[in-house]
């Protein structure tokens, strides 16, 4: 062997001596987790109630910074460009999985730019009015948007999130239009709805909850297969006698693709354990989050699954970003 080919391997049993060392020493500097959405958000409250509980375990501080806009996919770029070393992870939701139907040039791909870490739970959309509609029932509210056609304006988090998506659905479903009015997040969108300046939202249950206990506002339907057991009364968008127009919500964790497999998986199961603890638990379910469990192998299934049937329905749909 040369002298050349020794120095290579020399360098070469180096990197990975240095590589495996820092795996299993990570983390010994604090983390900033990105953020999709906007303070306050779902999407944002969510994690700040794990991490709470996530960053003692790990014996370091995690920062969440807020990088809104684009329908998540300025957070998503901001991370898959960053450096695969554990250190900085993306927050994201379903809207992750639209992204490559909306945007003809992203600078990055959902799938293959992120290591998926864990799920962090998900929630329903609720379909909700402001009470000045006096509209009670699904289908009364069908009734008003079919007698307006294209007039009726409904608030999301942006093109291609949950919230668009999940109005968009219930429109195709029932043969209506409406004017789509996007936002920075759902607090924002929640504001202008009990102000009279939207007429809907498929809002995520955490957020609108206080705003339908207080009596403002008018809980329809929820978008899953199922009741919400926070809203036991209020039926699914099936049992209103709308076909097909669930659309699930889901807020999960992502590293860098190139991220340490025992980085990636250390930090699943600390968020697992995290998931499960009693006090996190009952903050979550009190937004009407519920335990989403699977694996990271599971979530990429998850993602590459949804990016194909996403890019179905963007199609036929006829959405794109502005």
């Amino acid at each position: 062997m040369s002298k050349h080919q020794i120095l290579l391997l020399a360098l070469s049993l180096a990197a990975g001596a240095t590589t495996s060392a820092h795996a299993d020493n990570w983390p010994t500097r604090p983390l900033t987790v990105v953020v999709s959405f906007a303070p306050g958000s779902i999407t944002d409250v969510v994690p700040r109630i794990v991490f709470e509980q996530l960053s003692p375990r790990i014996g370091q501080p995690i920062t969440v910074e807020n990088r809104t806009g684009a329908g998540g996919t300025i957070a998503a770029q901001r991370v898959a460009k960053s450096q695969p070393d554990g250190y900085t992870l993306l927050v994201n939701t379903s809207a992750h999985t639209i992204a490559p139907a909306l945007y003809a040039s992203l600078g990055y791909h959902p799938a293959r730019d992120f290591a998926p870490v864990i799920v962090l739970g998900s929630t329903p959309n609720v379909l909700v009015v402001p009470v000045s509609r006096n509209l009670r029932s699904v289908g009364e509210f069908v009734a008003a948007v079919k007698s307006q056609p294209g007039k009726l304006t409904y608030g999301s988090a942006g093109i291609g999130t949950a919230t668009h998506l999940s109005a968009e659905r219930f429109l195709a479903s029932t043969a209506t239009q409406a004017l789509h009015v996007p936002f920075k997040g759902g607090p924002e969108i929640v504001t202008e709805l009990l102000e009279g300046r939207i007429d809907f939202f498929f809002g995520p249950l955490g957020i609108v909850k206080p705003h339908i206990q207080s009596g403002k506002l008018n809980a329809l339907a929820v978008n899953t297969t199922k009741r919400s057991p926070l809203l036991p009364g209020v039926p699914t968008l099936s049992e209103a006698g709308v076909a097909n127009a669930e659309y699930p919500f889901w807020i999960g964790m992502l590293a860098p693709a190139g991220t340490p497999r025992d980085i990636v998986d250390r930090l699943h199961r600390e968020t697992l354990v995290t998931l499960q603890a009693p006090a996190v638990q009952e903050k979550l379910a009190a937004l009407g989050v519920e335990p989403m469990p699977m694996t990271p192998a599971e979530f990429e299934a998850l993602i590459q699954n949804e990016i194909a049937v996403n890019m179905t329905m963007a199609e036929a749909a006829g959405i794109k970003a502005q």
